[in-house]
Formats: structure tokens, C-alpha cells, sequence
């Protein structure tokens, strides 16, 4: 306990800064789902027949998982605060639509007959009557909403968008509990202030029960119907100017870096944005951390980041779906000319580090059935587990072809992301795992690479990639960037890796540090 509160004691400016973004973008989404589901659910207790289809489409919208909503959110609407906030907004609805509907069509039918009896019009009896008395239950729906939102936002971060996610996400890449409990307890802090907000608004507005609402039915005070009708005022307000804070506009000047989600990006990306902010004039944003290729290029190619570090071999065999190819100059050469025709992206020098695949396993493991190479795994694999990460199954240069290459066959396949592969290695609840070569984490847990003796996995050397239209706004990128090229061999980014991973050092300072060693920045 005692490393924790130092963790918080050294990060808590970290920490505060990455609430502060967390509140915001909770808040933001459940006031965008009040204004939009509290209308819809008055509409569909005055039109029945739409009550079915629309409370089933938000039941189906609640189903599916919020990563693969995430997902299917990004090749429309790019990365950053829009898509997380519509992502938490779809799945608030449902307790609002449903309890504002359910609120509204369970009134006593005598107290809107009495309304009907002295003359209210149907908008005077839902102002005055059916609101009031159904607020109750619309405030539950809205409290429900609000705290689950918050525990949604934590996935935020996988699309840049910040929040309390950053340290959760960048804490099980690391094997780091302490930035696990950063991100996490906040969060559970903020759920827990949120509920008891919203509680007390509920109480505050809502009548203290239901035999005095009965009897105000009629002559429900208009300080309260004022107090709606400015609220829902307010609320439109609010959303109106979250949309244009949120409107996807680039200031003049600005390059934004990303990164996928493990140790080894978040250092490249800081070191391609130090460089630019130390060598240009340019403003700098970085958003790192997001998530793996398909998330990174995606936004590369749809214009919501700049630059960020690619792999060749995953450019080859994951995004291009070209040729497997063992040439490390052939391999550059194919991505950079196929890149350049079907996306206008462009490749700049590399980096100098190969991160290929690599299998590892325990050591007592490898003793025990005396592995040396992948093949000899292969012979046994039917009696072992293989703890691979979530995109290594489902790649062509991953499980797919190994399994191709080398007749493997595991027991069990158990995906698990990030470092929790090593912890879950380490735990015996795996027997092999797929690591990068340049990992920290493979000597922070004494691990054994296995030799790819069939040369299976394709080059994996490190590129900047940029649009082309971004190096014709600013040529000066190039060399600028370029002054990273061969900077960084396979022990050196080792040894990076194993600072973040393994000594728990930031991946800013670790790749700041490294840049001021080598001279590279002014």
C-alpha cells in the first residue's frame, strides 16, 4: 500500500488532470442522453405503437459489447472525445427512454381524467401533471445512467480521447497495479460523487411521496414546471455547444502524434513529439495510446493523427495483406510503394530496431520438454495452453499462419491483452505466450525465446509513416523526423522497454531522456 501512495504522491497532478477530462466527457454524454431520450420517451407514451421498436432498438444497443461499438464508431467518426461520448450516450439511453416511458404511462388514469375535468390541454397536463409525477422515475433512469457512464468512459482512452482509462489501459501494458489503482479508484470515486449528486437533485425535485403528489396533481406549483422547463433549456444549451467545442476542426500548425496501446509505441510516439516541438514551430498533440494497428492507421488514413511508428511486417501482412516476404529491404520496399498508391501515405527512414514476433515460454517449461526452437513446441503443443495477445490469433503473421507453418496445434488458446499475458504466463495459467523481440518484459520475468527455425514471422522494423500531403505541408518533418533513423538498435529499445515496463519509468521521460543522450535534441 505503501507504493501506491507514493505512485499517487509523485502522479497526482497525472491524476487530476486525466479526472477532471473523465468528469467532463461522463457529464457531457449523460446531459446529451437526458436531452435527447427524455423527448423520446415522452413521444413514445403518447404514441404506443413506436414504444416497441424503439425501447427494443436501445435493449439491442445496450447488447452490444462497448468495444465492439467503440469499433464500428472509429471509420465514421474518427478517434478522440466523439466517439467515446456517442458511444456512452447510445448505451444511456436505455434506462432514461425506458423510465421516462414507464414513469409517464403509469399515472393514474383519475388524476389525468381530473386534469382533463377542468380544462388542461394535453401539453398543460404533461407540464403540469404527468412530468411532475413521473419525475421519480425519469431521475432514477438518469442516475443510472450517470454512474454507469462513468465506469463506459474508462474506454475512452482507447481512442484517444483521455480520461481515467490512460492510467487502467497503460497499467495492465506495464504489469503495474499501482497505475491500475491510479486510474481505477478515482473513477469509482467520481461514480460514487456523481450517484450522490444526482441523488440529491432527485430528492430536491421530486416529491417526497406519492400520496402528496396525489393531492398536488392539479395544482402542481409553477416554480417547479419553471424549474423543467429551464433545465431542458440549459441541457440543449449545453449539448448544442459540446457539439461545436467537439466539431472536428485542425488548428493551423498543429501536428498530432498518436501511438498503438504498449510501452514501446507510447515511447516512439513521445520521442517523434519531442522532436517536432524541440525543431519546429509547430503545436504538438499527442494521442497515444490507442489501441492496435487497425485503430492507428484508421486514423492516420482519416486524418485525425499525423504520424505514428509502424511496423513493416505488420503493414505487409496485416494491413496490405501482400506476400509473406523475409527480406527486411524488399519488405520496406513493398509497404512503402503500396502505401504510397492505395492510401498516400508515406514511409520515412527506419528507425534501426527489429521488434519481430518471438514465442517465448517459461524456463521450466523449456527444461521440462527441452525447447529450443518453434518446432519443438509444435510437437508438444497439443498438451500446452498458449496465452497469446487479443490480435495475434486472428492474424496472417500471427497464430493463423504459425499454425500453417509449423503444424501447431495448442490445448487451449486463452487471448489476454497487454502485459496480463506475462503475469498470466508467469501464474501458470498459460505455458507459451507470443512477445515482441524488443519487449523489457521478457527479461523482467526471465522468459525463454524460442528460435523461429523456419523464419516464419516477416521483418518487423520501425518506420515513422506520415500522409503525404502533411510532408508537402510541412517538408520539414522529413529530416526532423528522420533524425531518429538508426538510432535505435534491438538492445537499445530493449533497454527503453525495460524502464517503462520493468522500473516503472514514464514512457515521456524514458524517450526524452534517450533523445538528450543521443544528442538529438537542441
Amino acid at each position: 500500500m505503501g507504493d501506491f501512495w507514493t505512485y499517487l504522491l509523485t502522479n497526482y497532478q497525472q491524476i487530476f488532470h486525466l479526472l477532471v477530462q473523465h468528469l467532463f466527457l461522463s457529464v457531457v454524454s449523460v446531459l446529451i442522453a437526458i436531452v435527447i431520450g427524455i423527448p423520446l420517451g415522452i413521444l413514445i407514451s403518447k404514441e404506443q405503437n413506436l414504444a416497441k421498436p424503439v425501447i427494443g432498438t436501445t435493449n439491442v444497443i445496450q447488447a452490444v459489447p462497448s468495444l465492439a461499438l467503440l469499433g464500428f464508431l472509429i471509420p465514421f467518426i474518427g478517434i478522440g472525445s466523439t466517439p467515446a461520448i456517442v458511444m456512452v450516450v447510445l448505451y444511456s439511453l436505455l434506462p432514461i427512454v425506458k423510465n421516462t416511458y414507464t414513469g409517464l404511462t403509469n399515472i393514474d388514469a383519475d388524476i389525468l381524467e381530473a386534469a382533463k375535468g377542468i380544462g388542461l390541454t394535453q401539453g398543460q397536463t404533461m407540464r403540469k401533471v404527468q412530468l411532475p409525477l413521473a419525475l421519480p422515475m425519469i431521475m432514477a433512469g438518469i442516475r443510472i445512467s450517470a454512474v454507469t457512464a462513468v465506469g463506459l468512459m474508462t474506454i475512452a482512452a482507447f481512442v484517444g480521447a483521455g480520461g481515467l482509462g490512460y492510467l487502467v489501459f497503460s497499467g495492465v501494458q506495464t504489469v503495474d497495479n499501482n497505475m491500475i489503482l491510479g486510474g481505477a479508484i478515482p473513477a469509482c470515486l467520481l461514480a460514487l460523487f456523481i450517484d450522490y449528486i444526482v441523488g440529491k437533485l432527485e430528492t430536491s425535485l421530486s416529491y417526497t411521496n406519492k400520496q402528496r403528489a396525489s393531492k398536488a396533481a392539479v395544482q402542481t406549483s409553477k416554480s417547479l414546471s419553471k424549474k423543467i422547463l429551464v433545465g431542458f433549456s440549459a441541457l440543449i444549451i449545453v449539448a448544442i455547444g459540446v457539439a461545436m467545442f467537439l466539431s472536428p476542426t485542425k488548428a493551423e500548425n498543429k501536428i498530432v502524434i498518436g501511438s498503438k496501446n504498449f510501452s514501446e509505441q507510447l515511447i516512439l510516439g513521445n520521442m517523434l513529439a519531442d522532436l517536432i516541438e524541440d525543431k519546429t514551430d509547430l503545436v504538438v498533440e499527442r494521442k497515444l495510446n490507442l489501441g492496435g494497428t487497425q485503430v492507428a492507421f484508421n486514423a492516420l488514413n482519416n486524418g485525425d493523427i499525423d504520424a505514428y511508428v509502424e511496423y513493416t511486417g505488420t503493414g505487409l501482412v496485416d494491413i496490405l495483406k501482400g506476400p509473406q516476404q523475409s527480406d527486411p529491404d524488399q519488405v520496406y520496399q513493398y509497404v512503402q510503394k503500396k502505401f504510397n498508391e492505395k492510401y498516400g501515405i508515406e514511409l520515412l527512414d527506419p528507425i534501426g530496431f527489429n521488434n519481430t514476433y518471438a514465442i517465448a515460454v517459461r524456463q521450466d517449461t523449456a527444461k521440462k520438454y527441452n525447447l529450443n526452437t518453434i518446432s519443438d513446441l509444435a510437437n508438444i503443443s497439443k498438451d500446452l495452453t498458449f496465452g497469446p495477445t487479443i490480435e495475434f490469433p486472428n492474424r496472417e503473421d500471427g497464430l493463423i499462419g504459425l499454425s500453417k507453418a509449423y503444424d501447431i496445434h495448442f490445448k487451449e488458446v486463452k487471448a489476454v491483452d497487454g502485459g496480463l499475458r506475462y503475469t498470466a504466463l508467469d501464474n501458470h495459467k498459460s505455458d507459451a505466450i507470443d512477445a515482441f523481440s524488443t519487449d523489457g518484459l521478457i527479461e523482467a520475468f526471465h522468459l525463454k525465446v524460442l528460435k523461429d527455425d523456419k523464419n516464419f514471422f516477416p521483418p518487423y522494423y520501425a518506420v515513422p509513416i506520415l500522409k503525404t500531403e502533411t510532408l508537402e505541408k510541412y517538408p520539414e518533418l522529413r529530416k526532423v523526423i528522420n533524425s531518429l533513423a538508426g538510432k535505435l538498435s534491438d538492445a537499445k529499445m530493449r533497454e527503453l522497454n525495460y524502464k517503462v515496463d520493468s522500473l516503472k519509468q514514464s514512457p515521456a521521460k524514458v524517450a526524452h531522456e534517450f533523445l538528450e543522450k543521443e544528442g538529438l535534441l537542441k
